[in-house]
């Protein structure tokens, strides 16, 4: 595997940007890997080694480069912090970071950058949806345990799924406070008449941030399902 990490100049700031892949049989599809709320830590970047080990080149940009050069609550434990943080990144600001890393994607031969997955979990779930939306090489989209699917806003995700031919798949905690089951009903119905390619799997027993292997409430069953499932979409539809 071949990994490093790389500075994407953007116009608020320096996205540092871990890439990994396999050293051969390239160029590989291009997977997005979005970070959740807590921030960019190794945790992330070994979930980005396993994605890459099925044959794929993976990006995974530190998204609060706006504000911070480097955040993981889980140094800090500053939780006031991560949802300013949070609170500060927006749907479009997503997407036109994912617009550079596809860019940037496009001139590395080891890249495939007309076949795009995007992944992410938490606070990116609706990243996901909206990336898909924007950028039609982007083919599939995963939300895991994704929070703000359906909202009243513009940019609710649930209101552009009629832009993407894209397959999207949303893996939903049975007890997540931050995506309820009306939230996801919502998005089902939203899905069914703009005639998306959406499923959305529930996942008994499990609560928010359950596919994290460090985490409390990782639930190893369910997080081996998660990855089977992410694995099977790209396979799909990036192969």
């Amino acid at each position: 595997m071949i990994e490093r990490f790389v500075d994407v100049s953007r116009p608020d700031g320096t996205m540092t940007t871990f890439v990994v892949h396999p050293d051969e049989n390239g160029p590989h599809p291009v997977v997005l890997f979005l970070m959740d709320a807590p921030g960019m830590r190794e945790e992330i970047r070994m979930m980005c080694r396993r994605v890459a080990s099925a044959g794929y080149y993976v990006m995974s940009p530190q998204l609060y480069y706006r504000d911070t050069d480097h955040f993981n609550v889980f140094e800090t434990g500053d939780r006031d912090r991560m949802f300013t943080l949070m609170s500060n990144l927006s749907n479009q600001m997503a997407t036109d970071d994912a617009g550079a890393l596809i860019e940037l994607a496009g001139d590395d031969a080891a890249a495939d950058a007309t076949k795009v997955g995007v992944a992410g979990y938490c606070m990116s779930g609706p990243f996901t949806i909206m990336i898909a939306a924007a950028f039609p090489q982007v083919k599939a989209a995963a939300s895991i345990h994704g929070v703000a699917l359906v909202t009243e806003a513009e940019d609710s995700p649930h209101k552009h799924l009629h832009r993407t031919q894209a397959e999207i798949y949303v893996a939903a905690a049975e007890t997540d406070s931050y995506a309820p089951p009306e939230m996801l009903d919502a998005f089902e119905a939203a899905a069914t008449e703009a005639s998306a390619n959406v499923r959305v799997e529930w996942y008994p027993g499990t609560e928010h941030g359950f596919s994290y292997a460090e985490r409390p409430v990782y639930d190893r069953d369910a997080s081996e399902r998660h990855w089977e499932r992410i694995q099977s979409l790209f396979r799909r539809n990036l192969s």
